[in-house]
């Protein structure tokens, strides 16, 4: 194997060792390149689950939904359509001028995604998501889903299994 072969091989191993969704999501934000854009009049995002209040143990998934407006990839110029944000225990204002920051709190989903399976430590969390253009950043006026508080809970208890017989001793 020659020395760029080999070079080639190992790049590609370290980058299979990530799943391509973290990679993504710490990819600086791009500079924008068009001015922003307006979302339909009657679109709509949301988050379909997990709803408002729920308890929830371990791993679990957020399912976004939105109305009136496509879904695509990050730098798509399809029109009526954008790509979803998913924002973690944000409490910071959002800056409709400026691309969304790339961190573990504001997740992209650019390949057009529609669902995620977070783990997130036991406690209180909010969920909440922001339709972003083809540069990441929110539409003018923003489109942004209303905040979800969920609890995550404990790990359960491991079980464990007794053998019972029908003898006394």
């Amino acid at each position: 194997m020659g020395r760029s072969a080999g070079g080639i091989f190992l790049a590609f191993a370290v980058v299979s060792l990530f799943p391509l969704e973290t990679l993504a999501q710490t990819a600086p934000a791009p500079t924008p390149s068009t001015p922003q854009r307006a979302p339909s009049p009657d679109a709509r995002l949301y988050i379909i689950y997990p709803w408002d209040g729920a308890q929830i143990r371990g791993e679990f998934w957020v399912r976004f939904g939105l109305r009136n407006m496509g879904v695509t990839q990050a730098g798509s110029s399809a029109p009526n359509a954008g790509h979803h944000h998913l924002l973690v225990d944000v409490t910071d204002e959002i800056d409709p001028e400026e691309p969304l920051p790339t961190d573990n709190k504001h997740l992209h989903f650019g390949a057009g995604q529609t669902e995620a399976r977070l783990e997130l430590p036991p406690g209180k969390h909010t969920l909440q998501l922001v339709l972003g253009d083809p540069d990441h950043r929110p539409f003018k006026p923003m489109l942004i889903s209303k905040k979800v508080t969920i609890t995550v809970l404990p790990a359960a208890p491991a079980r464990t299994s007794k053998k019972v017989s029908g003898k006394g001793t």
